[in-house]
């Protein structure tokens, strides 16, 4: 068999879609599969689009995501440099033989006479209905050709496009596939500042690095024909990698590609880490400082897409490299279910270990805790966030004392049976040893019974005494990682308070 290569290769001119991260995935996990090869290509050729630190983010979101590169830019390997701007020299010599075997010719039109020719006819295209009207090597004699040559003046090379041809490949994801030529334009293959453009430089770098597979986005389909007539062209047919188009990432209703002005409007986030733009200052946060775990983002994005058939939604990497498989990759774009995202989050955190998530908690949150009650938190809190911040957002109460409480449950549940209930429970306390969960509860209801009154009307009073909230975590566990003296504390706080506000 052989060997699987495939390689992701982005242009840097921003920061990298979350489209982006999916293509690469679904690159990675096909080379894992089978002990390939990952490369990282950095496609650059347009210089004028080039943003600066986009390579660098990209490095840095692969890295995040856990997607790791066996060669390539950041890496090194043996068909160095993968940068295209550093291969400048490896493309003339091909388009100069496609120039050579009448497979493409130069164009000396300027911008004014190509825009003058589109303007004839508004649907024209430089291509086999239109390129004898124009200024280029088909046209001019080989005299006047080598003159303009000899002059210096500017010239772009483009491919030239046989008319009325039948042009087939089979995708992988969408079978046979077949255009006809004459819905083609002669591409531009070199450009006047001598840089190749995407088509014939993503072909000759494919060939070199004996690339097996090329996975890529579903816009890149109208150009699959163009580039299967340049591995004809280059006599490199035998040696074309097998194409796979993966469908679109749709906005989550389903009408229209996914943008990052869309992702805008309904609050999410498009870019895996949060990118600042260079030339406006603009700052779009990325999935990373929203809270998304790297597991739960790429457990979600696989299934953008692809499904196991089975049932199981929760896959590791390594359970989806083992499971992953072309055949099951859908044709019909997919919608950016965000809830569905957050669902994924939710599960994973509630799969974290305690320890991380704590470790995480006293990193990031600002607040002092020892260890083990940052674990106890910790523990309570993860199964009611979709976020790991929420656990510290919505837990400030255990390391700060609440000087607000509810006033709905003030106004309809505190009153003098609960403030004299409340005031036993706290006398009591300062009777125990150290306080735990059990002895918590032993002690509030034998307070209750002792009083005749109901816990259940005193729980949600409590609860607001301690943290100034209706709702929240298991109150036992609360107080005993709370302590005995914190919870005395408060209350006493809360009695003096509440009291006065009644007033």
């Amino acid at each position: 068999m052989k060997e699987i290569r495939v390689r992701f290769a982005p242009s840097p001119t921003g920061a990298l879609h979350i489209g982006g991260v999916r293509t690469a995935l679904y690159n990675y996990l096909l080379a894992r599969q089978h002990n390939g090869t990952m490369i990282l290509r950095i496609e650059d050729t347009d210089q004028g689009r080039f943003v600066p630190g986009a390579e660098e983010y990209i490095l840095q979101s692969l890295a995040w995501a856990g997607i790791t590169i066996d060669e390539g830019v950041g890496v090194g390997g043996p068909h160095a440099p993968y940068r295209q701007s550093e291969r400048k020299h490896l493309y003339q010599q091909y388009a100069q033989k496609l120039v050579a075997d009448g497979n493409a010719y130069y164009a000396f039109d300027t911008e004014v006479e190509i825009a003058a020719m589109r303007k004839a006819s508004p649907n024209a295209q430089y291509d086999t209905a239109t390129r004898l009207q124009m200024k280029n090597s088909l046209t001019l004699s080989a005299t006047e050709v080598e003159q303009k040559l000899a002059a210096g003046e500017k010239y772009v090379i483009r491919l030239q496009v046989p008319a009325n041809q039948e042009v087939t490949l089979n995708d992988l994801i969408r079978g046979e596939v077949t255009f006809n030529s004459s819905q083609l334009d002669d591409k531009v293959l070199m450009k006047s500042d001598g840089m190749p453009t995407y088509h014939l430089a993503n072909v000759v770098d494919d060939y070199l690095m004996k690339i097996s597979h090329v996975i890529r986005g579903e816009e890149w389909l109208p150009s699959a024909p163009l580039h299967v007539l340049l591995y004809r062209f280059l006599g490199w047919e035998n040696d074309m990698p097998q194409f796979a188009h993966l469908p679109l990432l749709l906005k989550p209703d389903g009408n229209g590609k996914l943008s990052k002005r869309a992702a805008d409007q309904m609050g999410f986030p498009i870019f895996p880490l949060t990118w600042k733009d260079p030339a406006t200052g603009e700052v779009a946060k990325g999935f990373k400082e929203t809270g998304y775990l790297p597991e739960a983002l790429i457990n979600f994005l696989a299934f953008l897409g692809w499904n196991p058939g089975t049932e199981q939604e929760i896959f590791s990497m390594d359970e989806l490299i083992k499971a992953f498989s072309m055949e099951r990759i859908n044709k019909a774009g997919a919608k950016f279910d965000i809830q569905k995202a957050q669902w994924y989050n939710q599960q994973y955190i509630k799969a974290a270990s305690n320890e991380a998530l704590a470790d995480r908690l006293l990193n990031e949150s600002g607040f002092m805790a020892t260890l083990e009650n940052a674990v106890k938190i910790v523990s309570i809190m993860k199964e009611r966030v979709t976020f790991p911040q929420e656990i510290w957002e919505q837990g400030k109460f255990f390391f700060t004392a609440p000087t607000t409480f509810d006033q709905t449950v003030v106004s309809k549940k505190w009153n003098d049976e609960v403030e004299k209930t409340l005031a036993a429970f706290k006398e009591a306390l300062t009777k125990e040893g150290t306080l735990n969960a059990i002895s918590a509860k032993q002690i509030l209801e034998s307070v209750t019974a002792s009083l005749n009154i109901g816990t259940g009307k005193i729980m949600q009073p409590l609860r607001v005494a301690l943290t100034g909230n209706a709702s929240g975590p298991d109150l036992m566990i609360t107080m005993e990682i709370l302590g005995k003296d914190e919870v005395i504390r408060r209350l006493g706080y809360a009695l003096g308070a509440i009291q006065v506000n009644k007033s």
